[in-house]
C-alpha cells in the first residue's frame, strides 16, 4: 500500500521496545488503518526483544502478569467452547501464532488434532514441552486439511495480508472454518487513549482492523464473515497498557473504568476492544 494515497491518522511512538515513532495512514475504502513504515521482514524481529512481551512468556513476576494468565485461563475456555460449537464433530485444527501452546494445549487435551506455527523459537520451546506439535511454516501443510484455523491476535503482526488470507484459504476444507481474533480501533478505548492506545502496537502490529475491514479483505478472497463476537476482557487488559503509556503507571481504578465504560457503550454501538470474527467459504 503507497501512504501517498491514504490519510494520515495518528503519529504513534513504540512505548515498549523502540521508543521510535511511527504514523499510521488510514485506507478509507477499506476502513483498515496501517503502519508506516513497515519494518522489513529481517529488522522487525528486533522489536519483539522485550522480557516484558507478554504473550511470548508464561511469566508470573508481576500482579499484572498473574491477572493476565488468570483472564488467559478463562479466555482459553471461552475459545474452546466457541470451536466445540461450531464444530460438534472434533476434526484437524490449526493455530497460527500458537506462541506458549496455552490454546493448542487445552484443545488437544479436548480432542482436537492439534498443529501450530509460530515464528518465535522462545516462544515455541515453552510451547514444546507441553506436547504441542508444529510446523516451521504452513507452506509444508497439505491443501484442505484444517477444519478449523484459528489466529488469536495473530493476523495484525502479519506483513502481507493477501497473502496470508489466500493461504488460509488454501488450508481450510471446504466446510471448515476460520477464527480471526483482532483489536478494533474503533472502540470506545481507542479512542479514549488515541496515541497511548496499546493495542496500536506498533510496529509489531502493521494492521488495525474494523469490523468492515475484516469483511471486505476476505469476501475478496471468496471467504464469507458469518458471526462476529465481543472479547469483553480485552478492554481492561488493553486500558491497564494504556494507562502505563500515557501517565507512567498501571492505574487499576481508572483502567478498570474506562474497560467497563468500553464494554458498555459496546453494547449500543457493537464496537467492543476486540473482535473474534467467524469466518467460512462463501459457497457454504
Amino acid at each position: 500500500m503507497e501512504s501517498k494515497k491514504h490519510k494520515l491518522f495518528l503519529t504513534i511512538k513504540d512505548h515498549s521496545v523502540s521508543k521510535e515513532s511511527f504514523e499510521l495512514y488510514r485506507d478509507e475504502t477499506l476502513d483498515l488503518v496501517y503502519t508506516h513504515p513497515q519494518p522489513s521482514e529481517k529488522v522487525l524481529p528486533k522489536y519483539y526483544e522485550s522480557e516484558d512481551y507478554i504473550s511470548h512468556t508464561d511469566g508470573k513476576r508481576s500482579l499484572f502478569e498473574k491477572a493476565y494468565h488468570f483472564v488467559k485461563n478463562i479466555a482459553l475456555k471461552n475459545k474452546l467452547q466457541l470451536i466445540n460449537g461450531l464444530h460438534k464433530q472434533k476434526g484437524a485444527l490449526l493455530d497460527i501464532g500458537a506462541g506458549t501452546g496455552e490454546f493448542l494445549s487445552v484443545a488437544n487435551e479436548n480432542g482436537w488434532n492439534c498443529f501450530g506455527v509460530e515464528p518465535s523459537e522462545k516462544a515455541k520451546a515453552i510451547a514444546l514441552k507441553k506436547g504441542v506439535t508444529f510446523a516451521d511454516t504452513t507452506l509444508q501443510l497439505e491443501d484442505h486439511s484444517f477444519d478449523v484455523i484459528t489466529m488469536w491476535h495473530v493476523l495484525e503482526h502479519v506483513p502481507n495480508i493477501e497473502n496470508q488470507i489466500k493461504e488460509l484459504k488454501r488450508l481450510l476444507k471446504p466446510k471448515g472454518t476460520i477464527i480471526i481474533a483482532v483489536p478494533n480501533f474503533n472502540s470506545f478505548d481507542a479512542k479514549q487513549y488515541g496515541v497511548f492506545w496499546a493495542a496500536y502496537d506498533v510496529p509489531r502490529h502493521l494492521w488495525h482492523f474494523s469490523k468492515t475491514a475484516i469483511k471486505l479483505l476476505f469476501q475478496k478472497q471468496g471467504l464469507e464473515l458469518t458471526q462476529i463476537s465481543p472479547m469483553k476482557f480485552d478492554a481492561f487488559y488493553v486500558s491497564l497498557l494504556s494507562e502505563k503509556y500515557k501517565t507512567g503507571n498501571m492505574n487499576f481504578v481508572k483502567a478498570f473504568f474506562i474497560g467497563l465504560q468500553s464494554n458498555i457503550k459496546a453494547k449500543h454501538s457493537l464496537e467492543y476492544s476486540s473482535h473474534i470474527y467467524v469466518i467460512k467459504n462463501a459457497k457454504n
